[in-house]
């Protein structure tokens, strides 16, 4: 089997860099459908249509679910305005959304994350969920957004909630990747994991742990530093380009489990992933050392590291296993683990990780 390193077609971060948008864009087409979530839909309007002279804008408003009857409500918008290049502008669902747009559409996209909270933008792939919020399937798409634009100056105005979701995203690449390069299995980018793909999922976790509570503490305070500028590439790019060209493996799956919880809706992707790590650690029976330093990380910068800090107060066997049972079923990428995995194995894992994060 061959290796497959897939990226996006330009990655542009720095403070200011909304400013340099419609220059890059320009390249891609000349009217722009921008899919924009409401937490930014003013910045849209602001920062790029009104300066832009070399752009013809449409602007609509996300609808909150990256769902097949939004993705199609706005796929029937852009054909009717004629748009010949989308732009998704907001957080993981809104640029999951624009990027199945055009993949429908048949047009190029650039992706414009307004937080730093997942690894979605610079991914081929776009995760459908039903319109009450549960995990339905991945859209696996031919090609990574042509361009990804992040302004870092729009990122620390959101809550530093946002960013340490981002960070429990990232936090899973480094391990899944390794457990699928163990099994060589192949990845979302069509190919065995290359050395290039775990050298970066390790160099994101490092990044991570060297410098997640500094760049927490400055995003607090809606300062732009050094250790922000690595954590927002690290949750971004190199934790996109671990995931999808290094593999997946148990932490995603879970994190989709616990989306059969109607309580767990309310917490961000990343937060899940983040306790779903620690579960994937237990499972694999890594060095209690090993896990204790992931927990410890956790609780330093605000992840969960416990089912009551994912808000589920009735943590029974019986519901537990629900979650259990929707993150082992055929398709999950749990299955790249190298070790059998059984849904007995994954309850009795989550339980362990809860008594690990409680100490």
């Amino acid at each position: 089997m061959v290796q497959v390193l897939s990226a996006p077609g330009k990655y542009i971060q720095g403070a200011g860099a909304l400013k340099d948008a419609g220059k890059f864009i320009s390249n891609l087409g000349s009217h722009v459908m921008v899919i924009a979530d409401a937490a930014v839909y003013d910045i849209a309007e602001q920062h790029l249509v009104s300066g832009s002279n070399e752009l013809r804008y449409t602007v609509e408003k996300f609808g909150g679910e990256c769902s097949k009857a939004e993705i199609n409500r706005l796929k029937d918008i852009t054909q009717q305005s004629g748009a010949n290049v989308i732009a998704g502008f907001g957080g993981g669902k809104t640029l999951d959304t624009a990027k199945a747009v055009a993949y429908y559409s048949h047009l190029p996209v650039a992706v414009i994350p307004s937080i730093a909270s997942t690894d979605a933008p610079c991914s081929a792939l776009s995760v459908i969920y039903t319109e009450s919020g549960e995990f339905e399937e991945y859209l696996l798409l031919p090609k990574n957004p042509d361009i990804v634009l992040l302004d870092t100056s729009v990122v620390v105005q959101a809550p530093a909630r946002f960013l340490v979701a981002g960070i429990g995203d990232a936090l899973a690449t480094k391990f899944e990747a390794e457990a699928s390069s163990k099994r060589q299995v192949t990845t979302m980018a069509g190919g065995k994991p290359s050395a290039s793909a775990l050298a970066l999922a390790d160099l994101c976790f490092n990044i991570l742990l060297e410098y997640g509570e500094p760049a927490r503490l400055a995003v607090e305070r809606k300062v732009i530093t050094p250790a922000v500028e690595l954590v927002v590439e690290a949750n971004t790019f190199l934790s996109g380009i671990g995931f999808e060209s290094g593999g997946l493996a148990a932490a995603h799956a879970i994190h989709n489990g616990f989306t059969a919880l109607e309580e767990t809706h309310s917490y961000y992707h990343g937060e899940k992933v983040a306790f779903s790590t620690i579960v994937q650690m237990v499972l694999e029976n890594r060095p209690t050392e090993e896990i204790l330093e992931v927990i410890d990380f956790c609780q330093a910068v605000g992840l969960p590291t416990t089912l009551k800090e994912l808000g589920i107060e009735s943590a029974t066997p019986e519901r537990l296993r629900l979650v259990a049972q929707a993150a082992t079923v055929p398709e999950e990428t749990i299955h790249n683990m190298p070790l059998p995995v059984t849904e007995e194995a994954v309850l009795n894992a989550i339980i362990g990780a809860d008594a690990l994060g409680s100490i």
